[in-house]
């Protein structure tokens, strides 16, 4: 049964909104189709096993690219500090093409002993100049329009990898609603000009950024001398609020059809912290804070 493009581009905005504005203009078929193909490398091709979500991750479909290693031998970085895969459920092709032009900026970055990364400074800014594409957003109870929708999941994967490899973080913000492809308190949202992440090089080496799309993973190693110590992360929920429901209606629908469009999440409050265990056996405690979150509500399609 069809749904009106319009509606579920709306609801998909839900689960991907980034920075103020977002897009409800139609593609034609042949537009998709052209899309969807920058995402599509399948496993063959890769010769890789897919993780089924989020994780620390190690096995990366880089390690035999020319361009890698050339990269590793001229800035001696050849030890993987640690890296990180981030696993979407569901992306639109406009924002795969984001992510894959933020990722392709962000990839191959050199970062000096005491230099503090910042996304919004290499990928941004995320506007149509710059090739990335309207997406879909959901800013307080309105579908709005953006260029660069999806770029939050680059900052992201940033985020969780920069916390393996053990590093400072100097600017993160949590999503104003729950997201599905990190546990609560790991996400991190950008939108250029009033919202970054931005992390320091606080090793006495250089760091290099490697990072791939493929197949709606986004895969992220840090390289550098020493491979980082085992980080635990831990969330407390300090308070919870129930989502809701709301309702849809599609006069194509059966009687008894329902169609679910988001999947809600409830809202939360969580003070997150980390357990780094250092090479002499000791436990180090980083605070990073609260992370809040509003209730993402359940959307449902049904009969008029």
């Amino acid at each position: 049964m069809k749904i009106n493009h319009i509606v579920l581009l709306t609801i998909v905005g839900l689960l991907t909104a980034c920075t103020n504005e977002a897009n409800i203009e139609q593609k034609t078929d042949v537009e998709i189709e052209n899309l969807e193909s920058l995402a599509e490398e399948t496993i063959d091709e890769k010769k890789i096993e897919l993780p089924s979500e989020s994780q620390t991750f190690r096995d990366f479909p880089w390690e035999d690219n020319e361009d890698f290693q050339k990269e590793l031998v001229e800035n001696e970085t050849e030890v993987l500090i640690a890296g990180y895969s981030t696993v979407f459920e569901e992306m639109t092709p406009e924002e795969a093409e984001n992510i894959r032009l933020a990722a392709e900026a962000i990839s191959g970055k050199l970062v000096q002993p005491g230099e503090v990364f910042s996304q919004n400074e290499i990928a941004g800014p995320y506007t149509e100049e710059r090739g990335y594409l309207e997406g879909t957003g959901y800013v307080n109870g309105q579908a709005v329009k953006d260029f660069g929708g999806g770029v939050c999941r680059v900052a992201t994967t940033l985020y969780n990898t920069a916390i393996a490899s053990d590093l400072e973080i100097i600017e993160r913000h949590n999503h104003s609603m729950p997201v599905p492809y990190v546990p609560y308190g790991q996400d991190a949202a950008v939108a250029y000009g009033y919202k970054d992440f931005q992390f320091k090089n606080t090793s006495e080496n250089p760091l290099l950024i490697w990072t791939e799309l493929i197949d709606q993973r986004l895969f992220m190693g840090f390289y550098g001398k020493e491979q980082a110590p085992d980080i635990q992360w831990v969330h407390e929920v300090l308070s919870e609020t129930e989502t809701s429901t709301e309702y849809i209606k599609n006069s194509e629908l059966a009687e008894t059809e329902e169609h679910v469009l988001v999947r809600g999440m409830d809202g939360k409050v969580v003070e997150s912290i980390l357990k780094v265990k250092e090479d002499d056996g000791e436990e180090k405690i980083i605070e990073l804070g609260r992370s809040s979150y509003a209730p993402l509500k359940h959307v449902i399609e049904i009969k008029e």
